[in-house]
């Protein structure tokens, strides 16, 4: 059977509360990371009042989680995309299009009640190695 391994990051915001998740899990080749929101690494609050700032926020953070798992973007293979509202869908597509590259991920984009000032939370699948 194989092992799985947590990984965890301090260029990344951790567990919102202490809640009992990982940042990422690598298993299998891949990382799987939870979800991610425009929280700054220290804990200390929200970056961005727009969909467009908190998505770079967001992908910064999930970045940060895959390089700490010897992965990136580039090899990101799945994403989910949850938004507050289907109507932020084109400024989180615009975002989210710059930093995916020319081979972009399958992803699935749904619109979700999601806590007070956050926009948009993505998770992310990505081949490690």
């Amino acid at each position: 059977m194989q092992e799985k391994t947590v990984i965890s990051t301090d260029r990344a915001a951790g567990p919102f509360g202490g809640a009992p998740y990982s940042q990422a899990i690598v298993a299998n080749g891949f990382v799987f990371t939870a979800g991610q929101v425009a929280a700054k690494a220290d804990g200390s609050g929200l970056v961005g009042a727009t969909v467009e700032e908190q998505t770079e926020q967001v992908l910064a953070n999930i970045a940060a989680v895959l390089e700490a798992a010897g992965s990136s973007l580039d090899r990101l293979v799945k994403t989910t995309v949850f938004l507050r509202t289907l109507d932020d869908f084109a400024g989180m597509n615009e975002v989210y299009r710059r930093h995916v590259g020319e081979r972009p991920p399958a992803r699935s984009t749904v619109g979700v009640e999601l806590p007070p000032g956050i926009l948009v939370e993505i998770e992310a699948i990505a081949t490690v190695g």
